[in-house]
């Protein structure tokens, strides 16, 4: 981990403690976790914007039948491609530090699949779908 304490000053690792939900030894643990999903890249430019299809080999996120609308919701280009900071910002948000109305809002963002800041019965159906797999509810 001291590879990855050189790659941060000490301001920097405080300024991320204090706008996310983790102390610096987890900040440094994501960016070991980031790291790891594409050390070519990350390993020459900590700041680097990994695709979406790299993002979503996170453990975590490639068992999850929601991964693509995180990474998306995350993304600062909303394109599901990270940078360093939104990938911390999404692992922070689902730390058990972080508080429940933060979770419940970017969870309403995660299910909001048209973007319309409601939850719709378009949008139900899309949730119902991803958690279910490909069978198709009977509508009576």
């Amino acid at each position: 981990m001291g590879q990855s304490l050189s790659q941060f000053t000490e301001e920097e690792l405080q300024d991320y403690q204090d706008l996310t939900y983790f102390t610096k030894k987890e900040v440094l643990y994501a960016h070991q976790k980031f790291k790891a999903l594409a050390p070519e890249k990350v390993g020459h430019n900590r700041n680097a914007k990994l695709p979406m299809a790299k993002v979503l080999q996170y453990p975590e996120l490639r068992v999850n039948p929601f991964g693509d609308r995180i990474c998306r919701v995350f993304s600062s280009s909303h394109d599901g491609d990270c940078t360093f900071e939104d990938f911390l910002d999404m692992m922070s948000v689902f730390s058990d530090a972080a508080p429940k109305a933060v979770k419940a809002e970017h969870a309403f963002r995660i299910f909001d699949f048209d973007g319309d800041d409601m939850l719709g019965v378009s949008d139900l159906r899309h949730v119902i779908d991803r958690l279910t797999g490909p069978q198709r509810l009977s509508e009576s």
